[in-house]
């Protein structure tokens, strides 16, 4: 079973490591329509999950307001441990300016 800093840890890998580019519009229209410019709008760079943030010694404020994005998450077969498949999961997503440092 994953410990909760593994959780993380994997989160932050995910997000620094993913190829997929479908969420950058949204990430982009969701920040700079709170004030964000967009040369400050760095995906993988400025911009992870809670987990991931956690991961990286920092912590999301409270009451700060994510963007979401869909994420995919590789998941095993119940019936067959060696077969995988990926579905989809709704998260949110923050920019550096909402966090401070834990």
């Amino acid at each position: 079973m994953q410990t909760v800093k593994d959780h993380q840890i994997s989160s932050l890998n995910r997000a620094e490591q993913g190829q997929s580019l479908s969420n950058y519009p949204a990430i982009f229209s969701g920040f700079m329509s709170r004030g964000i410019p967009e040369d400050q709008i760095h995906p993988r760079v400025n911009v992870f999950t809670y987990n991931a943030w956690k991961a990286k010694g920092r912590q999301v404020r409270r009451g700060e307001k994510g963007v979401s994005i869909v994420s995919w998450i590789t998941m095993s077969s119940k019936d067959d441990k060696t077969k995988t498949f990926k579905r989809p999961k709704k998260a949110s997503v923050f920019h550096i300016s909402q966090t401070d440092l834990a």
